[in-house]
């Protein structure tokens, strides 16, 4: 898993504050660019970031000397074919397509899990083949629940677990962040909380010991380490003990997929962030009776489909993440004379 200067080292009672929840909400589906200095939180709109004559994402913005950018996929839930999507092999390509057509080439991908929809070889092989077609550097991946079906992640870490440790748990380091990946789905109950465990809790600590308390740390999972709605399982029983370990550091950011949707929550010096899905959107917490594959109108599914471009800032050591709806933005209309 080295890639150029890639380095390897091997309620109510659920958490939300309903105010603040819809703060965050009012952004789904429509891209946000959140940039974090010194614990402050600045939110730039896509309107902004969106040539308004073509409807992309503008193509001059071009990163300084040593800052990178990277891109967070998520639930692929490739071999799902419900009425929710049944084509998200060909919602994946949109959000690959989106990647291809950044002016700035992603120095890397994270797949924060759910690549499958029952673990089937046939279904990691459909994945792969897609993405090939990436235009990044390398894919990094940790597994969602979906991929330990049957199994217990045995054909995932076959697959891509090589060089990593205990369950497919790892860390690297580009450029001067340290990125951590984690597995938060084995050995839970359906629709329960994830779970860490001891042995990756011991790992994750002697991992952090060497660092200054000035590395900027990204840590990455499939189930949130917050808790978002534990009643759906949308948080980590053990994430507790993981957190404290990052008190020292000045900037963690910790990304996620599970929810399907994109959510934002600032606690001290770490900032979680939750992706939206590739294949099919979930209806936010509490909402719905229970979550799981939520129907759209057609024409209004790529809307709450999407991907995080990520950007790091090496003057400032600070990430801006960026919310990339898979639907193109429509361009304002012409003014005539």
């Amino acid at each position: 898993m080295n890639d150029n200067n890639v380095t390897e080292q091997h309620h109510n009672d659920d958490g939300i504050d309903r105010a603040g929840f819809i703060k965050c909400m009012a952004w789904a589906g429509t891209g946000v660019l959140w940039l974090m200095s010194g614990g402050s939180m600045k939110a730039f709109g896509m309107s902004q970031l969106i040539d308004k004559h073509t409807g992309r994402i503008k193509d001059n913005i071009v990163l300084p000397k040593n800052d990178f950018s990277f891109v967070q996929i998520s639930d692929s839930h490739i071999g799902f074919t419900k009425p929710a999507n049944t084509d998200v092999t060909g919602t994946l390509r949109a959000a690959i397509a989106k990647i291809n057509a950044m002016s700035t080439k992603p120095a890397f991908v994270l797949h924060t899990g759910d690549l499958s929809h029952l673990a089937q070889p046939e279904e990691f092989d459909t994945l792969d083949q897609e993405l090939k077609s990436v235009k990044a550097g390398k894919i990094f991946y940790v597994p969602g629940e979906h991929d330990v079906l049957g199994d217990n992640g045995k054909g995932y870490l076959e697959r891509y677990g090589k060089d990593t440790k205990g369950n497919g748990w790892y860390s690297y380091n580009y450029n001067d962040v340290h990125f951590i990946g984690l597995v938060n789905v084995l050995n839970i109950a359906e629709g329960g909380l994830g779970m860490l465990g001891q042995d990756q809790l011991n790992w994750l600590k002697d991992d952090l010991k060497g660092l200054s308390s000035s590395t900027p740390i990204v840590i990455f999972a499939h189930i949130p380490l917050w808790s978002v709605y534990p009643t759906w399982g949308w948080g980590t029983r053990d994430s507790e003990e993981a957190l404290s370990y990052l008190k020292r550091f000045g900037s963690v950011s910790v990304l996620n997929g599970h929810i399907h949707q994109n959510m934002l929550k600032v606690e001290g010096n770490i900032t979680f962030h939750s992706a939206a899905s590739t294949a099919f959107p979930q209806p936010a917490p509490g909402t719905a009776p229970a979550p799981g594959p939520m129907k759209v109108p057609a024409e209004k599914l790529k809307s709450v489909l999407g991907l995080t471009s990520v950007q790091y800032m090496e003057h400032k050591h600070s990430l801006a993440i960026t919310d990339i709806p898979l639907q193109d933005a429509a361009p304002e209309p012409q003014k005539t004379q």
